[in-house]
């Protein structure tokens, strides 16, 4: 199977190179970053935490999300999730892939890595989070390459793929929850200190997830021979409508235990995000698109004839997408360093560099998703024929 990559039309050609352009262009932005240092970054001695742990906590919830299509078909035997649960397993891959690729690129010097093994803290929830994380990505390799393998065959997967199988469910919720707890448990950050932050993510993984892979199915469809089914994307439609639901019903909680309480350090995070504080607000605009985008992706996928046309079903997904990853993706990490626990308030804002490093890890989560991809595709049409 590793030789189908090597194949494919004009189209997935030109796709691939512009991809190795994207790639080289962040390979030479880090190498810059590498010999100057992390000060090529917008981050500071307040905020030591920036885009690229961003992404890093975004995409550990688009890994997550593949349960959504995994716990449905071999639990509640949900047939319709045939044809896609290889695709929201390889998105996983991918995804764990990137965000390993962040914390990397994160830590200035990547031999510092080999502290986490050297010297095993288990005290520390990032010891945990480094575990769980590289124990997914090993599940969903393995058990989408032997599923894969036994379709190309024709034969049924072997019986000790199963219990991998119902153990990578739990996992995949263990992920977010744990990189949830990375931040819960700092005190001095208010933003942070809650007990829903864990929930939080997990209905945000469950809603910008499945609408990734919704996006992705109705791409193979219209560039490729591959149907996901109708079923099934209205199934992830509706997955994606009520997660997005619980997300802002979540977030609006937590709004009203900030405000009603009237704790001042708590407060100030939310009022910087949304009214700027001492002066300053980089994100303002952001939150208020985001929370914008949020209601009415959520407007559009409550209204069946919308959810049923996949041309604004599409529309509606890139929208929950964008509202997600503003708020994961940008807004999280910065919002609970500003203000500092002293109460100073140093913004945060991506440099060149950061972006260009963090495009081009961007770019090899898609190179890796298109190769695999390919080859889950070559397969089923083989299957098929």
């Amino acid at each position: 199977m590793l030789e189908k990559p090597l194949f494919g039309s004009k189209k997935y050609y030109a796709w691939m190179t512009l991809l190795m352009v994207v790639i080289g262009v962040g390979v030479i932005s880090y190498l810059y970053q590498f010999i100057v240092g992390l000060g090529t970054t917008g981050m500071s001695r307040d905020v030591s935490w920036g885009f690229y742990i961003a992404q890093l906590t975004f995409l550990v919830g688009v890994a997550a999300s593949a349960v959504m299509v995994v716990l449905p078909y071999y639990l509640h035997n949900y047939k319709e999730f045939g044809r896609i649960t290889i695709l929201g397993e390889f998105l996983a891959v991918s995804a764990i892939l990137m965000c390993m690729l962040f914390v990397t690129v994160d830590l200035g010097k990547p031999l510092r890595l080999l502290n986490m093994f050297r010297y095993p803290t288990p005290n520390s929830i990032l010891f945990w989070d480094v575990i769980v994380l590289t124990g997914y990505l090993l599940l969903n390799i393995v058990i989408g390459w032997i599923t894969l393998s036994a379709e190309k065959q024709g034969v049924k997967p072997p019986g000790w793929i199963k219990p991998l199988i119902y153990l990578s469910i739990p996992w995949a919720v263990s992920i977010h929850t744990v990189t949830a707890f990375l931040y819960a448990g700092l005190p001095g950050r208010g933003y942070w200190l809650t007990a829903i932050l864990a929930p939080r993510f997990l209905a945000s993984a469950f809603a910008g997830g499945p609408a990734i892979l919704i996006l992705l199915s109705l791409l193979l469809k219209k560039f490729t021979k591959f149907d996901a089914g109708t079923n099934a994307i209205q199934t992830l439609a509706k997955i994606v409508t009520y997660a997005a639901i619980i997300n802002i019903f979540f977030f609006f909680l937590e709004v009203f235990t900030v405000f009603y309480s009237q704790i001042p350090e708590h407060m100030d995070h939310f009022k910087y995000l949304f009214f700027g504080l001492h002066g300053k607000g980089f994100l303002i605009p952001f939150m208020w698109f985001s929370i914008t985008l949020g209601f009415a992706a959520i407007a559009m996928l409550i209204t069946p004839s919308v959810r049923k046309n996949e041309k604004l079903l599409a529309l509606a997904c890139v929208l929950v997408f964008i509202s997600i990853w503003i708020d994961k993706g940008l807004a999280l990490i910065s919002a609970g360093f500003i203000p500092s626990p002293l109460h100073h308030v140093t913004e945060y804002v991506p440099t060149i560099p950061e972006l260009l490093i963090s495009l081009g890890i961007y770019g090899i989560g898609l190179a890796t998703l298109t190769v695999l991809y390919k080859i889950a595709l070559s397969v089923k049409e083989e299957a098929e024929a």
